[in-house]
């Protein structure tokens, strides 16, 4: 049988060293990752919460909005909520293209995104695509083209 260096082990020992460090730090980097998303979910949750609060501060029903449409009395506060929903759909887009967002979540966010630009209905329908219209040269090329390839129902 044939004796092994002592070199020899201490470069296998270094290697299952290196080995070892990287499976950590790529353990560390998921948990990294996972902690970076939940943390931008709670962001978009809190820019929500802003906005259903500034409704509410001003008497307008989302519910009511949801259910029936814009009334005349909310209009202005429904149209800065609509300007903040198309910002923050731009920036869901955004995140889904760079990978920080998962199919189920996006594919949650575009059907809200459809509903908003095809409105509850053709009274909602015409004002979402006035704010969309009014917005859209700040927005990503890629986003605009992504919005207006959904089926319009407005008249």
């Amino acid at each position: 049988m044939r004796k092994v260096s002592l070199d020899v082990w201490i470069q296998l020992i270094g290697l299952l060293s290196v080995l070892g460090g990287l499976v950590f730090v790529g353990l560390q980097m998921r948990q990294s990752q996972t902690i970076a998303l939940a943390a931008q979910q709670q962001a978009r949750m809190q820019v929500f919460v802003e906005a259903f609060s500034t409704l509410s501060e001003r008497n307008t029903d989302l519910t009511e909005y949801l259910a029936n449409g814009v009334a005349p009395e909310n209009e202005l506060s429904l149209k800065n909520f609509m300007n903040q929903r198309w910002m923050i759909y731009e920036n869901d887009y955004l995140q889904y293209r760079l990978g920080l967002m998962d199919e189920d979540m996006w594919n949650a966010k575009f059907n809200s995104m459809e509903g908003l630009y095809n409105g509850t209905n053709s009274k909602d329908c015409v004002l979402a695509h006035y704010v969309y219209d009014a917005m859209k040269i700040g927005f990503d090329h890629n986003f605009v083209e992504l919005v207006e390839s959904i089926p319009s129902d407005c008249p």
